[in-house]
């Protein structure tokens, strides 16, 4: 086939032929990657034809549904909720902290809303996978966030039962004073032998009545779910190792209707009504404290491609190839996720309806739902099986339909829509999802002025988050020490570390002016990492966004990255529990004590809402509340 050929055909598919870079130079498609795309497609791939506005959509996915917007500015804590710990965690944060942080947060700080990270299910038997951002399902969560002891059936327990699970729960607790990496395996392995003690315990009448209800709304999409784990249990977590037969939901569903494996499907239909109740009682509790929005939860991009929604959706799912994003500044090598796309024009087809449910599920329990790369309703970035992430192909979707799918379900939900927009992105995709009332993410060491100083806090969007960074860069503390050059240039991630540090150096000054400019740091001084994050902060609360979001890491001085892209096991990725400066274990109830919380949320809370400032524990603040919803 002659490349004029190739490209015609790709185009006619929306495969780009050629796209800008991050350096605003025109890149061409390698000829291979475009083939590679077009075998992937399959023969059958037609153009679809551009739906009309309304035509072909899911329901409550017409293009007048609009999410809601506040209407007026608030701020809240950014946590990566499985690294934010209490007293009683059992070494993993879970839905009972994120019920006190919310609660303490609004009621003595007045934060509006606690962004959390995705909450998604990892693979039902250990190893787990540490990544919130490559799940085995993107519709359920994961039972690592229950809190065992505020499960009902749990008081049913005798004595020596509860014992036992007071023997599994204290090395846990111990070990969550400590800075020591969060141990996912062992945190799993105690969960489990709790929860197989309480499942054969009697329910009442009326929370067996809610247990079938739950299980007949979730219907196809928890017998998936809950069939993938019990077979996962037998033959791994990754069907495409699994015998022929299983490997086809169809051919497997009636290895299900009888005996043990029912038996462990069953198992885990209850654990996902378990997390929905706790998980719906935390939004409940942080409304009732006052908070305008509550939860804030994450989709993440796609999932895992030997997992439960790989599996029940092959057909709607492309084999060979693996969503990522091209070379910019901060991933120079370019970046491959492991997760497989959507069918174009199979999602298509199917009127976006696959979309609009996922939405919709993740809409369920919080007032707003912030969506990874939001441009993947655009457009994706391919990287073809076996080849290196900056040899891909951007992909296009009808964006009508999958972002009226978005905004249709927000609207339905009386919920706002995020969009994360960071990264290579054409200035129409923004436009574009602002006027549907999705909200846009404005991140604070990317905001430049045309000549690349930083950006004025009047030229910042009104209608998006604002923060200082997200889990993929660096803390405050790491970025001012020098820490986030360091550990990428060890890790090889560089082609030019020296370059690169004087660029961290050059910003760090130009940030610092900045700040000055503002009268949020003395002119002529090297302010101190605490002082520095403070008037960050007041930096971002002068800004019109409607969102201004405080990462709870920044807040106590931790100094380490959450995620780096481009490692794997090089780096502890997602393992990294909440630490103050010295690399000590903060918990829950140290938060009120912390000075450098105290000093963020007064450069923030002032310029925002008007509030009382820090008083009591967070873990009473969240007891009190949660028990009038009824968890206590």
């Amino acid at each position: 086939m002659t490349d004029p050929e190739l490209i015609r055909r790709a185009e006619a598919l929306g495969v780009a032929a050629s796209y800008t870079d991050w350096r605003k130079q025109r890149v061409r498609t390698d000829p291979d990657v475009l083939a590679a795309i077009l075998g992937a497609l399959g023969p059958d791939a037609a153009p679809a034809e551009p739906s009309a506005p309304g035509s072909g959509q899911p329901p409550g996915a017409g293009t007048r549904s609009r999410p809601r917007i506040p209407k007026r500015r608030c701020w809240g804590f950014t946590v990566q909720l499985y690294s934010v710990r209490s007293r009683r965690s059992w070494g993993h944060g879970d839905l009972r902290d994120l019920t006190d942080l919310a609660v303490w947060s609004a009621r003595e700080l007045g934060a509006g809303f606690v962004l959390i990270n995705p909450l998604h299910a990892a693979e039902p038997v250990p190893p787990v996978s540490s990544s919130p951002y490559l799940p085995m399902t993107r519709r359920y969560v994961s039972p690592l966030y229950l809190r065992i002891e505020d499960i009902p059936e749990y008081r049913q327990l005798t004595a020596a039962q509860r014992r036992h699970i007071e023997d599994l729960a204290a090395p846990l607790q111990a070990a969550s004073r400590t800075p020591d990496l969060i141990d996912r395996d062992r945190v799993w392995r105690a969960k489990l032998q709790a929860l197989e003690l309480i499942h054969p315990l009697r329910r009442t009448g009326q929370r067996e009545t809610e247990y079938r209800g739950f299980t007949q709304r979730e219907g196809a999409e928890l017998t998936g779910w809950s069939s993938w784990c019990a077979l996962a249990e037998v033959y791994g977590p990754d069907w495409r190792r699994w015998p022929a037969e299983l490997a086809d939901p169809a051919r497997a569903a009636p290895l299900l209707t009888g005996g043990q494996l029912a038996s462990r499907a069953e198992f885990h239909r209850w654990l996902q009504w378990l997390v929905d109740e706790q998980f719906a009682a935390a939004q409940r509790a942080a409304l009732g404290a006052g908070m305008a929005i509550g939860v804030i939860g994450d989709l993440a991009v796609g999932v895992h491609p030997g997992g439960a929604d790989a599996w029940a959706h092959q057909d709607l799912l492309v084999r060979g190839m693996s969503v990522g994003a091209p070379p910019d500044g901060f991933n120079q090598r370019g970046q491959d996720w492991a997760q497989p796309p959507w069918h174009p024009q199979r999602l298509a087809a199917a009127g976006a309806r696959p979309l609009a449910e996922l939405f919709g599920a993740a809409f369920r329990h919080v007032g707003a739902v912030r969506m990874d790369h939001v441009m993947g309703l655009m457009r994706l970035w391919w990287v073809p099986e076996g080849m290196s992430p900056d040899h891909g192909a951007y992909v296009s979707y009808d964006h009508q339909m999958t972002v009226a799918a978005l905004a249709g379900e927000a609207a339905r939900a009386g919920a706002i829509a995020i969009g994360e927009d960071l990264g290579t992105v054409d200035p129409w995709i923004r436009r574009y999802l602002a006027a549907r009332g999705i909200l846009g993410t404005s991140l604070l060491w990317f905001a430049r002025e045309p000549d690349g100083s930083p950006l004025l806090p009047a030229h910042w969007r009104r209608g998006a988050m604002a923060t200082v960074g997200t889990h993929d860069v660096p803390t405050v503390s790491g970025f001012v020490t020098g820490d986030q050059v360091a550990v990428r240039a060890r890790l090889g991630l560089l082609k030019d570390p020296e370059a690169e540090r004087n660029s961290a150096e050059l910003a760090l000054a130009a940030w610092r002016d900045a700040l000055a400019a503002q009268r949020l740091l003395p002119p002529g001084q090297q302010p101190s990492a605490t002082d520095f994050t403070v008037a960050l902060y007041g930096y971002l609360a002068l800004t019109p966004a409607v969102l201004v979001g405080v990462s709870l890491a920044d807040a106590v001085g931790d100094r380490r990255t959450q995620n780096i892209p481009g490692t794997s096991d090089e780096y502890p990725n997602w393992r990294i529990p909440l630490c103050d400066g010295d690399g000590e274990a903060v918990l829950i109830e140290n938060l009120a004590s912390i000075e450098l919380v105290r000093g963020v949320v007064r450069a923030v809370a002032p310029l925002i809402t008007e509030r009382p400032p820090l008083i009591r524990n967070p873990g009473q603040a969240g007891r009190r509340a949660a028990g009038s919803a009824g968890l206590w």
